[in-house]
């Protein structure tokens, strides 16, 4: 008589449903039922359950087929209960993990080792939180399962002594380890099991009533059966091998659910995002960190913490709810989607599995996101979503938003040229039509027609600008024609104009600096520098003090801008230290700052309040995601080393390691593509780098031999040949470190770490290598401070 009261209970539960489709248009969902109709009858599984959402509001309810066949068939009902596989990992752990976090009990970037130290075996001392729930971890996909094991606690012990594959923070590999170290995590934390912490803390405020880990005996006959094993049909017993020996409870698999309540979950979350009353367990500003992309910004598989956002498990997205919506699948044919842009969710459950393992639900499950997305008219989100997608930094938003494209751009100079000198005729009114001008430039100051600026301004402007003088020339290190690679160079005369060259490149530091009474000589100093995009390039210091002298004298700047050659979408690297500030560190900013040099002087000038008057005559056609091989230029070497785009590329890693006891390919044809020295085993490093499975990036072993006047001039060098696979994920600043890390460990006696120092600027960063830190987690250190500097450089921003 009870079992009929509830039964009659449930009934009504889902005629409930049934009327809650007010103004539901059975039509639009037709393809829904043709889908699921053809795939029941391709034997892709017995029956399922769809529900789909909108804007608060049940649209589409409906049960297919039958959930068993035999004895005899059972039809599939709305109050079936499915075992969910692996949708246990968001609908239990992850939010139980993030409850702890909202709680302030565990930090995302903490050491899963800080709360179980017996994990840190097998070197997984350094794997983070946010890896685990990211699938970044490094670690195996599952346990092994070829002898008889049994319990939880050896389940436990062998996740813990489990050997990572990869090196945290690099691969994307969805792993089951992950979760049941996590639901270990809750269960060390909350002093509670995970099931009785999942029935307190998630079902129980949800109100979902047939949601449980180990379900009871009650529940049996609206159990979905999903597979035989060993001649017995698992019902209401796990699928999932791993988490039935662990006893039905672990943090990757054993929830057991109807399509109603994961319909209630995701209703409550998408109700919470909005702002709208909500009974979901996690407040708001803590359910949008859990629901955007956290994976590390190299990742090309976008992971939320515990959400599937874009990644080969993905496929219940279809092809039409867009990249930043998120869901997941379980093996056994369950999943969820949720697109809070078109407030709207897919709830689909089916035993796939039944009876004798997969049959093939995938192309099902994307063919009935596509079909809801159409009957819902999802539309463009205009970039709310995909506008999240930079994980720690830009760099994901730089990879995925903007394509290699064939653009033509005009520099700054050109700009100038084409207004007819517009601005400079500006200046010259406001100094009683006579404007006395000065140039810091060198061979890289070209036009479009590769006219040099010295004499498109000493030429064409003073025909074009009445009163227009160009006196005198600044040159920066390298020399007025980019050709010197030495300490001192001295004052000269441009052969062509007859111009005197003041040489700002000494070994004497003030001689750096422009003489603050030579400026006095003039109303306006313009800049015409190829920058290459990295804190310690010389060129961007030499900004800076022209800005300092300029806020004292009153001349005014004009930086006639260049591109940045790595991108304005990518910041990436450590923060220099404040005070800390020298000639090779222009300012505490990231070692990419992902900036053109007209920006970095509007964020020097106002961050700083140097005060100086400064004009940036601002390119035509570059996009924040333009490298240089997008803008249509022609490559003009910045440096005497850097003589291409692979150069510049690799410049942020070998350059920032350069002042250590190595070679970084100085004095041969490819300088900073190489990096040895007469001790160095190149293929025991390269060995090792490789190990890393860094994104990217290839490591070949290779000797050469330095011309003079570099570092190991006229000796063998054994080392590595770096071989970018992948230009849009790798990043450069750490992968120095990575390189300094490995060398630090394989050479301890011969390597001088310590000397790196003068280019990372950050002692924080030098004390972790020397202690042989992760340099993974030494990047997870510095990304706090490179949030902000992101956040601060926006409003200096042109492009």
């Amino acid at each position: 008589m009870i079992r009929c009261i509830k039964y009659l209970s449930l009934l009504l539960i889902a005629l409930a449903a049934t009327f809650r489709l007010e103004g539901q248009q059975t039509s639009d969902f037709a393809p829904i039922d043709r889908l699921i109709t053809e795939a029941i009858a391709a034997k892709k599984f017995p029956g399922a359950v769809v529900i789909i959402g909108h804007h608060g509001r049940i649209v589409f309810h409906k049960a297919y087929g039958n959930r068993s066949l035999l004895p005899q068939p059972e039809a599939t009902s709305e109050n079936t209960v499915f075992d969910v596989a692996s949708l246990t990992k968001v609908l239990a752990t992850a939010p139980a993990v993030m409850q702890l976090y909202q709680q302030g009990r565990l930090q995302l970037n903490d050491p899963v080792a800080k709360y179980l130290p017996e994990f840190s075996a097998n070197g997984k001392e350094d794997i983070t939180i946010r890896q685990l729930l990211t699938h970044y971890s490094g670690l195996p996909p599952d346990l092994s399962l070829e002898d008889p094991w049994l319990g939880k606690d050896e389940g436990l012990r062998r996740a813990f002594a489990s050997t990572p594959v990869t090196a945290p923070g690099v691969q994307f590999r969805y792993s089951d380890i992950n979760f049941i170290v996590l639901g270990a995590l809750v269960e060390k934390i909350s002093g509670i099991t995970l099931d009785e912490y999942e029935t307190r803390f998630i079902a129980g405020p949800l109100g979902l009533k047939s949601t449980r880990f180990l379900p009871p005996e009650s529940w049996h006959d609206r159990i979905a059966p999903t597979q035989y094993d060993h001649g017995v049909m698992l019902r209401g017993l796990v699928h999932d091998p791993t988490a039935r020996r662990m006893g039905g409870v672990a943090g990757h698999a054993g929830l057991f659910s109807t399509a109603g309540d994961v319909a209630v979950y995701a209703q409550n979350l998408l109700d919470r995002l909005a702002g709208r009353a909500s009974r979901f367990p996690l407040n708001r500003l803590v359910l949008e960190k859990m629901t955007i992309p956290e994976q590390p910004a190299t990742g090309t598989a976008l992971r939320a913490l515990g959400w599937d956002i874009d990644s080969p498990f993905s496929s219940n997205r279809g092809e039409l709810f867009p990249v930043g919506s998120f869901g997941h699948t379980g093996f056994t044919g369950t999943s969820v989607w949720i697109d809070p842009a078109d407030d709207a969710y897919v709830v689909m459950m089916a035993n796939a599995v039944y009876p004798n393992g997969p049959t093939g639900i995938t192309a099902v499950r994307a063919a009935v996101a596509n079909a809801a997305a159409i009957a819902l008219g999802v539309h463009d989100d205009n970039g709310k979503l995909i506008a999240n997608l930079t994980g720690y930094n830009e760099s994901i938003s730089g990879m995925r938003r903007l394509q290699d494209r064939n653009g033509s751009v005009l520099t700054g100079i050109d700009v100038l040229e084409a207004d007819h000198f517009a601005e400079l005729s500006k200046l010259a009114a406001q100094h009683a039509g006579a404007l006395r001008i000065a140039l810091l430039t060198n061979q890289t100051g070209l036009d479009a027609q590769g006219r040099r600026t010295i004499d498109v301004l000493a030429k064409n402007a003073e025909a074009a600008v009445p009163g227009l003088q160009l006196k005198l020339l600044f040159s920066p290190e390298h020399g007025i024609d980019g050709a010197l690679d030495k300490t001192d160079i001295a004052n000269s005369t441009d052969a062509s104009t007859g111009l005197p060259v003041v040489s700002l490149y000494s070994s004497k530091v003030d001689n750096r600096h422009p003489p603050l009474e030579t400026l006095r000589d003039f109303d306006a100093v313009l800049i015409d520098l190829q920058d290459v995009g990295v804190r310690f390039y010389t060129y961007e210091a030499e900004v800076r003090y022209f800005l300092e002298a300029a806020g004292k004298s009153g001349t005014a700047i004009v930086i006639l801008d260049r591109p940045n050659p790595l991108g304005g979408s990518f910041v990436q690297g450590p923060l220099s230290d404040a005070g800390a500030e020298s000639y090779v560190n222009v300012a505490p900013v990231p070692v990419r700052h992902g900036l053109t040099l007209g920006e970095l002087a509007g964020y020097l000038n106002g961050e700083y309040q140097l005060h100086a008057p400064l004009t940036v005559i601002a390119m035509q056609g570059w996009q924040r995601g333009d490298w240089f091989d997008a803008t249509g230029l022609t490559w003009t070497n910045p440096s005497p080393n850097l003589r291409s785009l692979q150069e510049a590329i690799l410049y942020p890693a070998i350059g920032l390691i350069e002042t250590s006891n190595v070679s970084v390919g100085r004095g041969t044809d490819t300088p900073f593509e190489y990096v040895g020295a007469p001790w160095i085993d190149g293929r025991a490093l390269a060995r090792a780098l490789n190990a890393r499975f860094l994104p990217g990036i290839r490591f070949v072993p290779v000797n050469f031999t330095p011309q003079a006047p570099y570092p190991y001039a006229n000796q063998l060098c054994h080392g590595i040949e770096l071989i970018v696979t992948g230009r849009n994920v790798l990043d450069t600043p750490e992968l120095g470190l990575e390189i300094a890390s490995e060398l630090h460990k394989l050479y301890p006696d011969q390597y001088q770490l310590d000397k790196i120092e003068t280019l990372l600027a950050n002692r924080g960063v030098l004390s972790d290598l020397a202690a042989d830190r992760d340099p993974q987690r030494i990047e997870e250190d510095w990304q706090s401070p490179l949030r902000s500097y992101v956040e601060k450089r926006k409003q200096y921003l042109i492009y």
